[in-house]
C-alpha cells in the first residue's frame, strides 16, 4: 500500500492511494464526529444531520443530487458512528470532479429547509421503529447501553423517538456549525487518480471551507456487572456477553485480533465448533470487539431457543475459562493467522475498501500500515501474547444483554 498525504491551506487533509489498473475512484468524506459527541439537546443529531445533507442545499435540491449521481451511474451513501461521520461516493474515475463538487457542496452549504427537516423527522423515526424491531439490533443497543453506561458511547447512534421529535432545526444546524469544518474532515480519494490533481480538486472545492479542529469527551470506563434483558415472546433469547475491551490504539490489538478469531472469529472457532457444530444450539455464535479512542469493549453473540440459554451460556464461560488458563495452540494459531493474512489481501482488492482504509486510520489518527507490516505485526505474534492477551482482557466484570422471554434474575450468575 502507498498513500499521498497532503494538507490544504486552510487545514483539509487529503489523502489518496492510486490503483492504475481500474477504471473506478472512491471518494470518502470523514468527520471526526459522532453520537458521543453531542450535547443533551442533541441526542441523535449527528445521524440526522447525515439524512439531512442529501437535501441539498440552497443552490442544489435533493432531487439534483440524487438525478447527478444516478446519471453517472455512481453508488453513494453515508453512515454515522459512535465516532465518526462518513459521505461516499464510488464513480468512473472521469467523473471524479462531479462527484467531489457534489459531496463537497452537500457538506459546506446545507440548506436546513423546515419543510425537509420535518419529513426527514419522520423518516428517521421509521428507521427506529425498524430497528426495534429487528431483535439482532435490539440486543446489540442493550448491550451498548450496558458496557457503556454512564459513559458518552452508551448514547444510541439513531436518538430516541422523543429526541428525534423535539430536536430543532436550531440544534441541528448548531451541530453542524460545531463539529463540521475543514480541520475536523479527513477527504480520502482511492482508485484510478494522481494525487496533485486530485488535490487541486480539493483546494477547488473546499478551499473557502473553513471550521476549527473538534475535540471529543475521552473518559475512562467505571464498568459494573449487570443483566440488560428485553422480555420478548420471541421464539430465540438473543444473547450478548462481554466486558471491557481494549482502546483502538492498544499495542495489544493484533494478539487480540488472532485470539478473537480462534476464540468465535469463523467457522472454525472454538465457539463455532462447540456450540454450532457439535451441539446445534445456535445457527449464530461468534466473538467481537469494540474498539474506540479511549475505552473499548468485547463481547460474545449468541442465539438460541430459550431452553437452552442456560447450556449455551455455560459452554460460553467454559471457553471463556480455556483461553484464559490455557491459551492456544500452534496449529490454532497458524491458521488463524493465515485466515487474517487472507482476509486482509482480500478486503483490499476495490478502490471502495482501501478509500475506506485510509479515511478510517488518518480520521482516528491510527498508524498507516501497509499490507506486509499489518502482516508483519500478526506473524509476530506468539501463544504467549495470545494468553497475555486473554489473561488480560478476557476476566473481570461482565454484562449480559439481550432480547427473549428469561427472568434476568436467572441469569446473574453468568456475570458474576
Amino acid at each position: 500500500m502507498h498513500y499521498d498525504l497532503s494538507t490544504l491551506s486552510n487545514g483539509l487533509r487529503v489523502i489518496t492511494e492510486s490503483m492504475p489498473g481500474v477504471r473506478s475512484v472512491a471518494i470518502g468524506a470523514w468527520i471526526d464526529t459522532g453520537t458521543r459527541d453531542e450535547h443533551s439537546n442533541e441526542a441523535g443529531a449527528a445521524h440526522f444531520l447525515e439524512h439531512l445533507l442529501f437535501k441539498g442545499s440552497e443552490d442544489m435540491s435533493a432531487r439534483h443530487i440524487s438525478d447527478t449521481f444516478d446519471a453517472l451511474g455512481a453508488q453513494s451513501n453515508a453512515f454515522t458512528s459512535k465516532e465518526l461521520t462518513c459521505f461516499w461516493a464510488r464513480m468512473v474515475d472521469e467523473d471524479l470532479p462531479t462527484g467531489l463538487g457534489l459531496i463537497g457542496e452537500m457538506l459546506q452549504r446545507p440548506a436546513f429547509r423546515i419543510d425537509e427537516v420535518d419529513s426527514e423527522r419522520l423518516v428517521v423515526t421509521e428507521e427506529i421503529n425498524m430497528s426495534e424491531d429487528d431483535p439482532h439490533d435490539v440486543t446489540f443497543e442493550s448491550f451498548t447501553n450496558a458496557i457503556f453506561a454512564g459513559h458518552p458511547l452508551e448514547l444510541p447512534i439513531l436518538g430516541t423517538r422523543e429526541s428525534i421529535k423535539t430536536m430543532s432545526r436550531d440544534d441541528i444546524h448548531g451541530y453542524w456549525k460545531r463539529r463540521y469544518g475543514v480541520e475536523s474532515t479527513v477527504l480520502s480519494v482511492a482508485g484510478n487518480i494522481d494525487h496533485r490533481e486530485v488535490v487541486e480538486l480539493a483546494e477547488a472545492t473546499f478551499g473557502s471551507w473553513e471550521g476549527a479542529d473538534t475535540d471529543h469527551d475521552f473518559q475512562t470506563l467505571d464498568l459494573q456487572p449487570s443483566v440488560n434483558m428485553v422480555h420478548r415472546d420471541t421464539e430465540q433469547s438473543h444473547l450478548v456477553l462481554g466486558g471491557q475491551g481494549m482502546a483502538r490504539s492498544d499495542d495489544r490489538r493484533f494478539a487480540y485480533e488472532i485470539m478473537n478469531h480462534i476464540l468465535g472469529g469463523g467457522m472454525s472457532s472454538r465457539l463455532f465448533r462447540s456450540i454450532r457444530e457439535e451441539r446445534g444450539l445456535a445457527y449464530a455464535v461468534y466473538s467481537f470487539a469494540m474498539p474506540y479512542g479511549d475505552v473499548g469493549a468485547w463481547g460474545i453473540y449468541a442465539g438460541t431457543t430459550p431452553d437452552n440459554t442456560d447450556t449455551v451460556l455455560s459452554l460460553i464461560l467454559g471457553e471463556l475459562d480455556l483461553m484464559v488458563s490455557k491459551g492456544v495452540d500452534d496449529e490454532e494459531l497458524g491458521r488463524a493467522k493465515g485466515n487474517v493474512r487472507g482476509s486482509l489481501a482480500l478486503s483490499l482488492e476495490d478502490a471502495n475498501s482501501r478509500m475506506m482504509r485510509l479515511g478510517r486510520q488518518e480520521a482516528t489518527g491510527q498508524q498507516h500500515l501497509s499490507v506486509g507490516e499489518r502482516i508483519e505485526r500478526l506473524n509476530a505474534v506468539t501463544n504467549d501474547d495470545v494468553l497475555e492477551v486473554a489473561s488480560e482482557v478476557l476476566v473481570g466484570s461482565r454484562v449480559l444483554a439481550g432480547v427473549g422471554p428469561n427472568d434476568p434474575a436467572k441469569l446473574e450468575q453468568y456475570i458474576a
